[in-house]
C-alpha cells in the first residue's frame, strides 16, 4: 500500500460539533417575509443544487429561496437577509475543541491536510476566520466547484490541488453525502467518524451501513496515523 501522504477531512459534523439550526435563521425567515418552519422546509428539500451552485451567487440563492417558501422581500432587505444567513450559519458551528489540536497534530507527522466540503455560499464567506482555516493547505467547497459529494469532481480537485493520487489519502467524515462511499470508490481510505453527538447531527443522504474504518473520536486520529506508520498494512482502501 502507498505512503499516505494527506488527510482530507469533512467539515460540518467532522472538523465541528454535530449541527442543528439554531434560532438565528428566524431572522432570515423575517427579513425574507416568509414562515421559518416553512423556509426550514425549502432549505432542506434543496440542499445539494444550493450546494453546488445551482442558484447562482449568494443573493440570487435567496431569492430562490424566498420565492420558493412564500416570501415577498423589498430588494432592499435581500443584503440584510444574506449577512443575516451568513450570521445564522455561523452561529450553528462550533468546531470541536480537538480539531485545531488535531490538524497540527497531522501537520507535524508531515501530512498535507485538505477540507473537502458539501456548503452553500455562507461557509466560504467565514471560513477564512477560522482557527482551522491557517491548518488547512487546501479548501475544497462544494459550491465552488460545482460538485457535491459523491461525485468523485470534488475529491479529485482536493487531490490536484495537493499533488497527490487518491491512493495517498486518508478521508475523514461523518458519512454524510455518502462521502464515505464516494471516497473510497475515488480511491481512498475512508474513516468515519462516529461521535456520540453526531446522533443529533443535521445530516442529508448518510453513508448508512458503512462497514470500514471508525472512529469514535477526532482525538483518536493521531494514533491511528502513528499506528499506520508503525503497521503500514493496518488498512486497506474499504
Amino acid at each position: 500500500m502507498p505512503a499516505y501522504r494527506a488527510v482530507l477531512f469533512d467539515f460540518f459534523g467532522t472538523l465541528t460539533c454535530a449541527i442543528r439550526r439554531g434560532e438565528q435563521h428566524a431572522e432570515v425567515a423575517a427579513l425574507l417575509g416568509c414562515r421559518p418552519e416553512i423556509l426550514a422546509d425549502v432549505l432542506d428539500a434543496s440542499f445539494y443544487p444550493r450546494a453546488s451552485g445551482a442558484f447562482g451567487d449568494a443573493t440570487a440563492t435567496l431569492r430562490w429561496l424566498c420565492q420558493k417558501a412564500g416570501g415577498r422581500p423589498d430588494q432592499a432587505d435581500l443584503p440584510a437577509a444574506v449577512a443575516a444567513r451568513v450570521e445564522a450559519v455561523r452561529a450553528d458551528t462550533r468546531l470541536r475543541p480537538e480539531a485545531v489540536p488535531v490538524l497540527q497534530a497531522v501537520r507535524r507527522r508531515g501530512l498535507l491536510t485538505a477540507l473537502v466540503t458539501d456548503c452553500t455560499h455562507e461557509l466560504p464567506a467565514f471560513l477564512p476566520e477560522l482557527p482551522v482555516a491557517p491548518l488547512l493547505d487546501v479548501r475544497v467547497c462544494s459550491v465552488q466547484v460545482g460538485a457535491c459529494k459523491p461525485d468523485p469532481a470534488i475529491y479529485l480537485a482536493a487531490c490536484q490541488r495537493l499533488g497527490v493520487a487518491p491512493a495517498q489519502c486518508l478521508y475523514v467524515g461523518d458519512g454524510g453525502s455518502q462521502e464515505l462511499t464516494g471516497a473510497a470508490r475515488t480511491g481512498m481510505t475512508a474513516i468515519r467518524l462516529a461521535a456520540p453527538d453526531l446522533d443529533r447531527h443535521l445530516v442529508f443522504n448518510d453513508d448508512i451501513g458503512w462497514q470500514g474504518p471508525t472512529l469514535s473520536s477526532l482525538a483518536e486520529l493521531p494514533g491511528l496515523l502513528d499506528r499506520l506508520t508503525a503497521r503500514p498494512a493496518l488498512l486497506t482502501p474499504t
